[in-house]
């Protein structure tokens, strides 16, 4: 079978597609799964760069989804045929979070989704939601469930409320679709017109151009009303968070998901604890929130946006698109 190594973690030019024994027929517990797309992250970016360490000889990509070609002893979630995608934390099953790591997540910890086919624990997959295609269904592991966590899971978003969404990558359109099939109004930021237009058509009710304005946290207020935000899908981290802290209201909830700014900065903690707002870390979910998103997208109708499809052995011109921040919504590996 076709798969991706990382011979050299270091950089782009160290991705190499190689030839791989078959696999095999699944033991008990495990499903053996023909995977035909995968979807890229920054996590994945961070792995394949060299900016997140990882084992050489690492097969790269958290997100996988395809069909179930066998099933093994035990197993009864699964029947041959269905269509399946990956889980990012395989052995989060429910509850709350077990790791404060990447070691059991793959295309990190373990070997991921780029290569035709897996042999996984049946734990690794829930079904994707009913007819979407492969494409579509592997964007939702990382991007799709991060978006749905932050506010369904832990926002408990509502009809009415106000959702503040940075930027227009994967996490943040899923967040501007689920928010509006829920009934909510959206503000997006952006430094690009064309995105911020993209992002009416989909349902945005305001957009802000961060470029020429700096201060878009007092906009966000006042666009408000001076009330301020519900909910903050908070992707940049240290260089955005004092704004995104400006821009929601008293008693508020962000949802710190990415560190696209740096790893580490300054945190206006007064700010956030006299405006006794709710900020949390989070990284994706668990299979028991996979699977409520699943049927939360089968009731909306929600599809994802996909900006552009590559074939597995483009994999490094992919990257380079997402380095470049070139696309809007996901960009996905067909194969």
């Amino acid at each position: 079978m076709k798969a991706i190594r990382l011979l050299d973690p270091s950089g782009l030019d160290g991705i190499a597609l190689v030839e791989l024994p078959d696999p095999g027929p699944p033991g008990p517990g495990e499903i053996r799964v023909r995977l035909h797309a995968s979807s890229l992250n920054y996590h994945d970016l961070g792995v394949v760069s060299g900016a997140m360490r990882t084992q050489p000889g690492r097969i790269p990509m958290s997100d996988g989804a395809g069909v179930v070609e066998a099933v093994g002893a035990g197993v009864s979630d699964f029947d041959t045929g269905d269509f399946v995608v990956s889980t990012f934390f395989p052995t989060w099953l429910d509850g709350d979070p077990p790791l404060a790591d990447f070691s059991q997540t793959p295309g990190d910890g373990i070997d991921g989704y780029a290569r035709e086919i897996v042999v996984a624990s049946a734990h690794s997959f829930t079904r994707a939601p009913g007819g979407y295609s492969h494409a579509q269904a592997a964007t939702l592991t990382t991007a799709g469930l991060t978006a749905w966590r932050a506010l369904v899971v832990h926002g408990g978003l509502k009809a009415g409320d106000t959702v503040l969404v940075l930027g227009t990558g994967g996490v943040s359109i899923f967040a501007l679709q689920i928010a509006k099939a829920m009934g909510a109004r959206v503000i997006v930021t952006s430094s690009s017109d064309e995105k911020l237009a993209r992002a009416a058509e989909l349902g945005a009710d305001h957009g802000l151009n961060y470029r020429r304005q700096d201060a878009w946290g007092r906009e966000v207020a006042a666009w408000t009303d001076g009330r301020g935000v519900d909910h903050v899908v908070e992707v940049g981290g240290p260089g955005t968070l004092a704004q995104s802290i400006e821009a929601t209201r008293i008693g508020g909830h962000i949802a710190l998901i990415g560190v696209l700014t740096g790893r580490a900065g300054p945190v206006p903690t007064a700010a956030l604890m006299v405006r006794q707002q709710r900020l949390q870390g989070l990284i994706v979910g668990s299979r028991a929130h996979q699977l409520e998103m699943v049927r939360g997208l089968e009731a909306t109708g929600i599809r994802p946006v996909i900006d552009r499809t590559f074939a597995l052995g483009e994999i490094a011109d992919a990257f380079r698109l997402q380095q470049a921040s070139g696309h809007f919504g996901k960009i996905v590996l067909e194969f």
